[in-house]
């Protein structure tokens, strides 16, 4: 036998060893995403990750190091998106706990076919979605429903009036909708806030279904049973406490979005993780934030989750969930449609950090593509934000961060947060 096929025989039996070796592995793997569905555990560990490829270079020849980093680094992203499929392939149900109120969160890839298996379709259901949302949505539902009634409107946050609102109401009543039929959403935050409140206001209210169909409505707006309309331009200054008998969360549906609109939608999570979870935080740190989506959409929901079960109505604790909002709500209003919500949410995070956290958040908010600074007229923002509805005689309550994964309630007066406004808007405008 020639030194050529020698070297392939031992290459051969290498392999062999290599793949049992594997297979023990891929084991182990298994055992750990057992533990992290169990314990609500990312995939990601930085420390974990970074521990582990130091360490086991160091076991080999100097001359091999860059190729056994490559190597390795592939082992460790292939079982990575192993635990991935077995996190999206459990049950993946979330269940918010309110009493009589309570609801399960189903999260999946692919649930959106499994809807009539989820939910109570059984009966008239008014199917609510809108032009910018693909039809196939809407149909695959509308295919799992006894009596499917199905408006499109007109996508964008000036659909969310009284107009809309009354077409709504006037569809179910022509349709002679009992007390015993129900509403479905299909669509993003604005869709799911103008079927929620018709639902809640039809016959002094009937149940109510939310299929999330937007980064930013998959994360936040989906769960917790706050629905609204927007009146004479300014942001859900209308609406009720009505929470959904059930909320389908589906990733599969996110491919069909560009990637501003995903990146805005992950401005949630981040807020989410800057106020209540590190390890969420350094997942966009040291992740990549589209890989790591289902876990971020888990995550997310977990915290609001949480949230709402303390403070359902926000008296509280859910106010913290308004991290971004108070200034982002102003800069959102004031700039009239140039920059869509989570954009304007991530600006509004800025001013409300410590100087660490703020230099933390730059760089993730840099790594999602989100704008770095406001083109608004200043006096246009004070107005909106006098006209939010978190606005209180005297003063307003915010949110603020002095370090990841923590966060404080803060009194102020109007003057005091025109200062932060009139300080934030100086620094982003040089």
């Amino acid at each position: 036998m020639d030194k050529l096929s020698e070297a392939r025989e031992k290459i051969n039996s290498v392999d062999e060893k290599m793949a049992a070796l594997w297979v023990e592995r891929m084991a182990a793997v298994k055992d750990v995403s057992d533990y992290k569905i169990e314990n609500n555990l990312p995939v990601f560990d930085a420390s974990r990750e970074s521990s582990l490829l130091e360490k086991n270079i160091s076991a080999v020849p100097e001359e091999l190091k860059p190729y056994y980093r490559e190597f390795l680094k592939g082992v460790i992203d292939v079982s990575k998106s192993y635990q991935r499929s077995r996190l999206s392939g459990h049950d993946g149900k979330i269940r918010l706990e309110l009493g009589d109120r309570s609801y399960d969160i189903s999260i999946g890839r692919g649930l959106l076919s499994e809807a009539g298996k989820l939910m109570n379709l059984d009966r008239g259901v008014l199917i609510v979605t809108d032009d910018g949302v693909p039809e196939e949505y809407s149909k695959t539902v509308a295919a799992q429903c006894k009596s499917p009634v199905t408006v499109t409107l007109s996508q964008g946050e000036a659909t969310k009036c009284l107009e809309s609102f009354r077409v709504l109401l006037k569809t179910m009543l022509e349709a002679r909708f009992t007390r015993g039929d129900c509403v479905v959403a299909v669509g993003g935050g604005v869709i799911g806030d103008l079927a929620g409140f018709a639902a809640s206001a039809y016959m002094r209210g009937i149940d109510f279904y939310n299929i999330p169909t937007t980064t930013l409505s998959q994360i936040d707006s989906s769960i917790g049973g706050k629905v609204a309309i927007d009146l004479d331009g300014y942001k859900n200054t209308v609406g009720a406490f009505w929470q959904p008998k059930a909320v389908l969360v589906d990733p599969d549906i996110l491919k069909t979005l560009d990637k501003r609109q995903i990146f805005a939608g992950l401005a949630e999570a981040v807020k989410m993780a800057v106020c209540f979870d590190a390890e969420l935080f350094e997942l966009f740190e040291n992740g990549e934030p589209l890989e790591n989506i289902d876990e971020i959409i888990r995550r997310s929901l977990m915290i609001k989750k949480s949230v709402v079960e303390r403070d359902e109505c926000e008296a509280g604790l859910r106010k913290v969930l308004n991290f971004g909002h108070t200034i982002g709500h102003g800069i959102e209003t004031a700039e009239d449609g140039r920059l869509i919500h989570g954009e304007c949410v991530a600006l509004g995070m800025l001013p409300m950090c410590s100087q660490e956290v703020r230099g933390r958040l730059l760089s993730v908010l840099g790594k999602l593509g989100l704008p770095p600074s406001v083109t608004a007229d200043r006096d246009k923002i004070a107005s909106a934000m006098l006209h939010d509805k978190k606005s209180a005689q005297g003063g307003v309550t915010v949110v603020k961060s002095d370090e990841i994964g923590n966060y404080r309630l803060e009194k102020i007066s109007f003057d005091g947060l025109f200062e932060i406004l009139d300080e934030f808007l100086k620094v982003m405008r040089g």
